[in-house]
């Protein structure tokens, strides 16, 4: 129960980190937050938790393929927020990358990854 309270904080700590950090820099902000401290971090839970290897690589292949549809946010939210107001801006932006996700699944599957 322990080991779960600590991944719990630490995910945690890493969402407040990249909010405070952009406060004061976006661009510093943003690295922080392109860094895949969370997948990095999903794999070493991952190991520690099974020993399976396979399964990490599997993870990590996957999460791979699913960065590519949420790029969609980050590209639609910039051009959508000059037009509408942040909450609409983001929620489109959500609701394609949702559809893009659904896209790319189908296709993975399609192409048996």
């Amino acid at each position: 129960m322990t080991y779960l309270i600590l991944k719990y904080i630490l995910s945690a700590f890493i969402v407040v980190l990249i909010s405070e950090i952009s406060k004061r820099s976006s661009f510093i902000g943003a690295i922080t937050a392109s860094l895949p401290l969370i997948s990095i971090l999903g794999m070493i839970w991952l190991y520690y938790d099974t020993k399976d290897i396979g399964q990490v690589v599997k993870l990590s292949k996957d999460i791979f393929w699913l960065v590519i549809p949420s790029l969609s946010l980050f590209i639609l939210f910039p051009l959508l927020a000059k037009r509408f107001d942040f909450a609409i801006s983001l929620s489109l932006s959500i609701i394609a990358m949702m559809a893009f996700y659904g896209l790319t699944v189908l296709i993975m599957r399609f192409l048996k990854f």
